[in-house]
């Protein structure tokens, strides 16, 4: 929910700015937005209190209300096709302040998908869009896809179709007989540590044009479970060889703005990859990536079935981090933090609770009376 707007509009509450349309509420420091679009006055919170955040989202902002009115001027009222009622949906999320861009990213990556999957959809007109058609797709989408990803594609299409409800093309939502997916705990099936190096090895031996690089994410993955898009987005200047430890910020603007971060230690393989790398580029810049690739699903895909391993996604390596964590030693809590849980060990716990039946033996042997 947006952040409720103060009441008082008096003018010791309300400083204005050098920016048009951008404001700061005196009490809270929050900054907000103050744009006339058609003759409508809108007054929205910015949800920041450092100007140049403020500036970024007032900018995402105009751009979303605008074109929102211009498209609701432009759809002739009962005849919209699926496509342009997408199209308005993308630009929503990409005005939405509120949401985290990789929430974003993963919305418009589950549109596409939509889309996709479902070809004929774009140019299908909303009214005419049937609870069989929706139900059809689903049974055939469900049969592809895990339940988390089934379920937030359903609910783009529900969302989507909702603005055609909004233009007045219809009055129902067809897709809210779809039901959601229950979400299975995956299994978890990760390498021993020699089949581990195994694997890697055949990835970095595979002959691609960036075979080295995709074997050094998978590496960093596992030695510090990271998530794929925050490897992607960290820096040399992140990494504290003398500290040991390497900071994760929760999104791009968080690196200036004192935002969300976290710290994972450095362990030992840790060090010994980004010594390496720092020595294969001794030009490296404190604001360069330390990885050179975003990404390596296919490269693992072609080594799992080399090695003869289970299918192993970015993902699982971060399971494997933590499953290593744990065996070593380490305390849930303790695990689930450096991961960046926020539930105190909650979710870690029952991830993590029943590691693989060798380890469990091996600490039963240990038990005696």
């Amino acid at each position: 929910m947006d952040e409720a707007e103060p009441k008082s509009n008096s003018a010791d509450l309300w400083q204005k700015t050098q920016y048009a349309n951008l404001l700061r509420y005196v009490p809270s420091s929050v900054y907000f937005a103050r744009i006339r679009v058609k003759g409508k006055l809108i007054r929205k919170s910015l949800k920041t209190d450092a100007i140049t955040v403020a500036k970024l989202r007032l900018a995402d902002l105009e751009k979303s209300e605008r074109q929102k009115s211009e498209s609701q001027s432009n759809v002739t009222r009962g005849k919209l096709t699926f496509g342009e009622a997408a199209k308005i949906y993308a630009r929503r999320v990409s005005g939405d302040v509120s949401m985290k861009p990789r929430t974003k990213e993963y919305y418009k990556e589950r549109l596409a998908a939509l889309m996709k999957s479902w070809q004929a959809l774009e140019k299908m007109d909303v009214a005419r869009i049937t609870k069989s058609e929706c139900l059809n797709w689903a049974a055939t989408f469900g049969k592809d896809y895990s339940p988390s990803v089934f379920n937030n594609t359903v609910k783009i299409l529900r969302d989507v179709i909702e603005i055609g409800i909004e233009s007045g093309a219809r009055y129902d939502n067809p897709a809210s007989q779809i039901k959601r997916a229950s979400l299975r705990q995956k299994k978890l099936q990760l390498p021993e540590f020699s089949k581990f190096n195994e694997f890697v090895s055949a990835i970095e031996k595979s002959g691609g044009r960036f075979s080295r690089h995709c074997a050094d994410l998978v590496r960093f993955l596992a030695y510090g479970g990271f998530r794929i898009s925050e490897a992607a987005q960290i820096q040399w200047q992140d990494c504290d060889f003398n500290g040991m430890k390497i900071t994760i910020f929760g999104d791009p603007e968080s690196r200036t703005k004192n935002g969300e971060f976290r710290s994972v230690p450095m362990i030992q393989n840790m060090a010994d990859l980004l010594g390496r790398l720092k020595s294969q580029r001794p030009e490296s810049k404190p604001d360069d990536m330390v990885m050179l690739v975003r990404e390596c699903q296919k490269a693992m895909d072609h080594a799992a079935e080399k090695v003869k391993t289970p299918r192993i996604t970015h993902h699982d390596l971060r399971h494997l981090f933590a499953t290593r964590c744990i065996e070593s030693g380490v305390d849930i809590p303790t695990v689930s933090r450096w991961l960046g849980h926020k539930d105190g060990g909650a979710l870690a716990m029952k991830t993590y609770g029943h590691l693989r039946n060798e380890h469990s033996q091996a600490m039963a042997a240990k038990v005696k009376f």
